[in-house]
């Protein structure tokens, strides 16, 4: 007793001795604040990195998908089929006039255009061999055969991986080519072209000319063989209302609603509405759809990285209590308060969280940039979430150490300095 007054109601714990004990406490047992501190480093990193990754993957996507789609319309043959239909209602279709393609390119904003369509085949046997026989081992026949003009083929915008594509000539003619897409080449076994390979469609003979690997347009191409659209008619006949022709265009940027708007009267200015042009849809929706549902995932994922930070740091946090259980009763004995037990406990995992939050933001502005450096991309961040990721790394270390602070401050002087 000191004039009335007891050590405990003169006990005082300034903001400098809270920031010296908390410093004392972390400097003691390193290799505990240094375990601490990576489960904020991981948190925070992982929030940041994600979130960068996220915007810069977007911004790639949104920049292929925009262009792609804002230069793409497709023409549907819509007409009434033909009245020499075959009974089962696969009646023939020839709406598309024989010039539709040099129609369509005199359009403004036009690059390429052409008709397609797949090949109706009762019963196919496609093969290397002229001697195979359904259902061999030999018969690929259930690979897709589709007819495209000139046009149309250089429209899909296919990467050639050997050879070339047939061009206006082969269709005029009406020359037994084929074009074989990257499933169909590997499927037949063919890789090259150095010994003129030949591939035969029941029994019929055409010279393979080249191999695709892509297609920015009409992808299910890629599965099957392409052939000339007067080859296709002379030995298959005409396409048939079970699977309509279509018109792919490519168009310049800017011009694709201009572009659905024209083909149709400049493919039958007599009877324009048999055919149905499909103009790109409105980007900026699909795109802000596809966006948000991207960033409801990748947050999701940056919220799980933050939460599992902070159960490391509470379970770390915790141990330390548990260890320090005779010094925070030692302290109690001389006068410090629950108040300032649990002040000290929150310093210490708030410093830690800060400094967590810190080194992880750092690290993960480095991996964004990295990343895309490495992809050839435009690296995308929001510098707020860099920026508040230390007090984001701060609060997580609070609200992680409030439970070990709690149960600190009610440790007993008595039953601490007994055990």
């Amino acid at each position: 007793m000191r004039g009335g007054r007891t050590v405990a109601d003169q006990s005082s714990y300034c903001l400098r001795d809270l920031a010296t004990e908390s410093l004392a406490g972390l400097a003691q047992r390193p290799g505990r604040s240094v375990l601490t501190l990576l489960g904020t480093v991981l948190g925070t990193g992982a929030f940041v990195a994600v979130l960068g990754l996220a915007a810069t993957a977007n911004g790639q996507i949104g920049k292929q998908f925009s262009l792609l789609s804002a230069t793409t319309v497709t023409v549907n043959d819509v007409g009434v089929p033909q009245s020499s239909a075959n009974e089962g209602g696969n009646a023939y279709l020839d709406d598309f006039p024989a010039d539709a393609d040099m129609r369509v390119d005199r359009l403004n904003g036009v690059m390429q255009a052409g008709v397609w369509w797949r090949v109706q085949l009762n019963e196919s046997v496609i093969s290397t061999s002229p001697y195979a026989i359904a259902g061999s081992q030999n018969d690929n026949g259930g690979l897709p055969v589709y007819a495209a003009s000139a046009g149309a083929l250089r429209a899909m915008r296919p990467a050639v991986t050997t050879g070339e594509l047939f061009g206006s000539f082969d269709v005029r003619n009406a020359e037994p080519v084929v074009v074989l897409g990257a499933a169909a080449a590997s499927q037949l076994g063919i890789s090259n072209l150095t010994a003129e390979p030949v591939v035969f469609i029941n029994g019929l003979s055409f010279t393979v000319v080249g191999i695709i690997s892509n297609a920015q347009r009409v992808t299910e191409a890629l599965s099957g063989l392409i052939v000339p659209t007067t080859t296709a008619e002379n030995y298959f006949g005409l396409p048939q209302s079970i699977d309509p022709p279509q018109m792919v265009i490519w168009t310049r940027i800017g011009a694709a609603d201009q572009v659905a708007a024209e083909a149709p009267i400049a493919l039958r200015p007599d009877d324009p509405h048999v055919f149905q042009a499909v103009a790109p849809p409105d980007r900026w929706s699909i795109q802000g759809k596809v966006d948000a549902a991207l960033e409801e995932l990748f947050l999701s994922l940056a919220g799980l990285s933050l939460f599992i930070g902070a159960v490391g740091i509470a379970n770390t946090t915790l141990i330390a209590v548990l260890e320090r259980t005779g010094e925070i009763g030692l302290r109690r004995s001389l006068g410090a308060r629950p108040g300032h037990i649990t002040a000290q406990v929150l310093c210490e995992s708030g410093t830690l969280g800060l400094l967590g939050g810190l080194i992880g933001a750092s690290l993960a502005v480095l991996l964004v940039i990295a990343v895309a450096l490495a992809k050839q991309w435009t690296a995308i961040l929001d510098p707020a979430a860099a920026l508040f990721a230390p007090l984001v790394g701060a609060v997580l270390g609070v609200l992680a150490g409030l439970y070990p602070a709690v149960r600190a401050s009610r440790i007993e002087p008595l039953e601490a300095l007994r055990s």
